[in-house]
């Protein structure tokens, strides 16, 4: 069996992010036994300038990418349709915000040293996108490190002081250098990229590709 160490680029506030993992989720489980994935996750910041209070969804897309309100509903509804396929529940009602997701990466980068990162990314990415939560709320944020069994105390002790915010700073600049500018960005054995939320078929051709040049 192949083993492929998958480094994925994202943002959980990027909802291209959660799609593009279901699928290659899904395209792994079709290569069950052919190839093996060591996964961990890159820290990557849509809004580094974003104030702690967040913003608005629809303002938001509004200003950075111009989008006006049909666009905006059109876009939401593509995002509904290619989550459903994927297997991941997105909900727009109620109203939503943007916000800044250092403290969130900060979290990741511990829960990896505490092998619970896939699992406080995915417990987040449904928090923030299916149940509306506010993740720049500490206890709104804190309730999901418990919910995948990681300790309350030293976590809120991370975000009270900064631990983890070099590391992550650092893992950033390293990827700006390489290139990366958007998510998510799937980096395979650290040199080969499959970028954005692609269909699990894809993932299949280009990991069955790449595990074939790796041989």
């Amino acid at each position: 069996m192949k083993k492929l160490k998958i480094e994925i680029v994202s943002d959980i506030m990027c909802p291209w992010c959660i799609i593009g993992y279901k699928n290659l989720a899904a395209a792994l489980d079709q290569l069950e036994g052919e190839i093996e994935a060591e996964i961990s996750w890159k820290p990557f910041e849509l809004n580094p300038n974003m104030p702690v209070e967040g913003q608005d969804l629809a303002e938001h897309l509004a200003q950075k990418y111009g989008l006006s309100e049909a666009q905006g509903i059109e876009n939401r509804n593509r995002i509904l349709d290619m989550g459903e396929r994927a297997g991941f529940s997105f909900n727009f009602s109620g109203k939503r915000i943007m916000i800044n997701s250092l403290d969130c990466h900060r979290l990741l980068t511990w829960a990896a040293t505490e092998g619970k990162q896939t699992e406080l990314k995915l417990a987040m990415f449904k928090a923030h996108f299916t149940d509306g939560v506010y993740l720049n709320q500490q206890e709104a944020l804190l309730d999901v490190v418990a919910s995948v069994g990681l300790d309350i105390e030293r976590a809120k002790a991370i975000l009270a002081g900064g631990e983890f915010f070099q590391q992550v700073r650092s893992e950033q600049h390293a990827l700006q250098q390489m290139g990366i500018t958007s998510v998510p960005t799937f980096i395979i054995n650290e040199q080969y990229a499959i970028t954005g939320g692609q269909p699990s078929d894809a993932f299949v051709q280009a990991l069955k590709q790449i595990s074939e040049q790796e041989a």
